[in-house]
């Protein structure tokens, strides 16, 4: 290409009214570009690899909030490689002491309620007040790659570009509910970066919401009008888990339908026990698309119940239990692993399933058979190889 050669299109005098203009190509070679060195075919290729990181160099990055480093750290909390199970543990350990100043805030409810939506207008309105918010996304996974199937940061593009926000979509793993200890983890780490509002939304299947409560101060209920939801029976054991219901999308010709199922939910909510010692469930009415009531939820009811759960000793008792129901969590997911991968346990397991298929023996006998062939293989030392225990092969 020379420099006086124009496509037959390009006029003869730039003006404002064209807008496409040629840009030339580089015409020698990278020499001397920092960053770049240029092989014998001459090609561009990077000039440092990336680093590997160490302990510490995650611990430092997490702390100055470098969210590359975070990003990479939560990727090793969420590894299930035993090779990085104890970096990932030294990491947490080093981390523990800046954690548990945020505010936590669980939300859940129905495929198609708005929840991202939600949490996008919440989160943006957040972020231009000053906060640091993070939100862990947990989408439904994909049962052939493993994978997220919606990408909840593609679906949150306005909040994305908020430099006080930080958004980790992770795949479920098929798991109701969605969350599991990587995500308690990877909760720890944003609050270790300094994020004063973590925003935890669930997969919203209405079962194992449990697990969302047992790692968040707040939990909220988003539900919708005219789905019916609000006269199921299946959703009791949901709305007595949490601290607000707020009906989304009361906007438009769908406001008044808004109020109603509004007023319905606060009548089923007389009726049930509350999930949260001294404080009252109410229901609410918003709209994440007009951004209506969003912030008035925030801070008539969320920070209020923040400040009166410190105040009266609630939630730091709430916070107590959760770790400890943490470390139990953890043990049976624990025992599950060892028992499966237990030789013992992989050398039998087919002749006791065809004995119980074929009614030779019943199931009580044969889970006592199996407990008991584990128990011997674990007494005479034939155990499974180190590896991490939350590692499945």
């Amino acid at each position: 290409m020379t420099d006086t050669y124009k496509p037959s299109w390009v006029p003869e005098e730039e003006n404002d009214k064209f807008a496409c203009r040629v840009m030339y190509g580089v015409t020698g070679g990278h020499e001397g570009t920092p960053g770049v060195t240029v092989d014998k075919k001459d090609k561009v290729t990077p000039a440092i690899k990336r680093r590997k990181l160490e302990v510490d160099d995650y611990v430092e990055g997490v702390l100055k909030c470098d969210r590359a480093i975070l990003s990479r750290a939560i990727t090793l909390v969420e590894s299930n490689a035993a090779a990085h199970f104890e970096t990932a543990q030294q990491v947490i350990q080093k981390l523990l002491p800046y954690t548990g100043k945020s505010t936590r805030v669980g939300i859940t409810g129905v495929p198609g309620a708005g929840k991202s939506t939600f949490i996008e207008a919440l989160g943006t309105n957040l972020c231009r007040g000053g906060h640091k918010v993070a939100v862990l996304a947990v989408d439904p996974s994909s049962t052939v790659t493993k994978g997220s199937i919606l990408g909840d940061k593609t679906r949150m593009e306005q909040l994305s570009r908020e430099p006080n926000a930080f958004i980790r979509p992770s795949p479920s793993g098929g798991t109701l509910g969605g969350l599991t200890r990587k995500s308690r983890e990877t909760l720890l780490l944003c609050e270790a970066a300094g994020y004063d509002t973590i925003l935890v939304e669930t997969v919203g299947v209405g079962q194992s919401e449990t697990t969302v409560r047992s790692m968040v101060d707040f939990f909220l209920l988003v539900v919708l009008t005219g789905a019916g939801d609000e006269l199921q029976g299946m959703k009791k054991g949901v709305m007595e888990l949490a601290d607000a219901i707020v009906v989304n999308k009361a906007d438009g010709d769908n406001k008044q339908r808004a109020m109603v199922t509004r007023a319905e939910y606060e009548r089923i909510l007389q009726f049930l026990r509350q999930a949260t010692e001294n404080w009252t469930t109410h229901a609410y009415t918003c709209s994440a698309y007009t951004g209506a009531g969003i912030m008035e939820l925030w801070n008539d009811v969320i920070e209020a119940f923040m400040k009166q759960g410190w105040g009266n000793g609630v939630l730091a008792e709430r916070r107590k239990q959760q770790t400890l129901s943490w470390v139990y969590t953890m043990v049976e997911e624990h025992l599950h692993n060892l028992f499966y991968r237990s030789p013992a346990i992989i050398g039998c397991k087919e002749e006791i399933e065809r004995e119980v298929v074929g009614g030779k023996i019943s199931a009580t006998m044969a889970v006592q058979d199996l407990i008991n062939r584990f128990a011997a293989a674990e007494l005479s030392g034939v155990n499974v190889k180190d590896s991490s225990p939350f590692e499945i092969k």
